[in-house]
């Protein structure tokens, strides 16, 4: 049974799951489709439309918990799983897998591909054309930027491969792609592209060591990447499995 706030508007034509929380003051447009058992918090609106949104929907995959504040426009897809912290913004032709997290005040700004489980904490600017794999970390201030020379109606996005981690208040500059299994330093301006499995960091990101070579600090004298050799929480077991077995676990 649907909890929708009396205060909620809700467009006739849109697509309801079972089991969906709708808080005060949201406002859910013309071709939405909302998940089973997913939560939209209050003072939310869904399905936003421009000039550059197609006719399709925008669609929130099953068990998502989108928090107030929070806009997402139209034509755009979300896998199960989706969580938001509070006033997000997602334009359009937004394509997110599986498990998708952005943290409050993070921004995508459309026309963007990202994979399954990429978890981005608060304050992530994510632009336009931009491209995301699999079990991608970004952390807080992170921009992926666009425009090379800017302002101009250049766009170039960044692609992020699986299993990078981007640490705090880093900018990866317009078109540089940064390969599997990285680590870009905290504070970092990257402007060239980074080869699997190396750390770079600096102003400019220049090469500092393979990621092989980090340790953790916990006294074990274990690696600490790739980081999914010692790091499973909030992934499905399944998946831990899988890794386990590559690291011989």
């Amino acid at each position: 049974m649907n909890k929708i706030h009396s205060t909620a508007i809700i467009s006739k034509s849109a697509i309801i799951g079972e089991n969906v929380s709708i808080g005060a003051f949201s406002i859910v447009h013309d071709d939405v489709i909302i998940g089973n058992n997913s939560v939209i918090e209050s003072y939310c609106e869904l399905g936003v439309k421009n000039k550059f949104c197609s006719d399709r929907p925008l669609t929130i995959g099953n068990q998502s918990h989108i928090r107030s504040h929070s806009v997402f426009y139209s034509d755009s897809v979300f896998g199960d799983g989706l969580i938001t912290g509070h006033r997000v913004t997602v334009r359009e032709k937004t394509n997110a897998g599986l498990g998708f997290q952005l943290g409050t005040l993070g921004d995508v700004q459309g026309h963007c591909d990202i994979g399954d489980f990429v978890k981005c904490h608060s304050n992530v600017h994510i632009g336009n054309k931009s491209k995301i794999g699999n079990y991608v970390w970004i952390f807080p201030y992170v921009v992926l930027t666009n425009d090379p020379h800017p302002p101009s109606e250049v766009l170039l996005g960044c692609e992020i491969s699986d299993f990078a981690v981007i640490a705090t208040m880093s900018v990866i500059l317009p078109g540089v792609k940064v390969a599997s299994d990285t680590l870009i330093g905290a504070g970092s301006i990257v402007g060239k592209n980074v080869e699997a499995g190396w750390v770079v960091a600096g102003n400019p990101a220049k090469p500092i060591c393979e990621i092989i070579k980090i340790k953790l600090k916990d006294g074990t004298g274990r690696n600490a990447y790739p980081w999914r050799s010692h790091f499973h929480r909030g992934y499905p077991l399944e998946t831990v499995e899988k890794w386990l077995l590559e690291f011989d676990i």
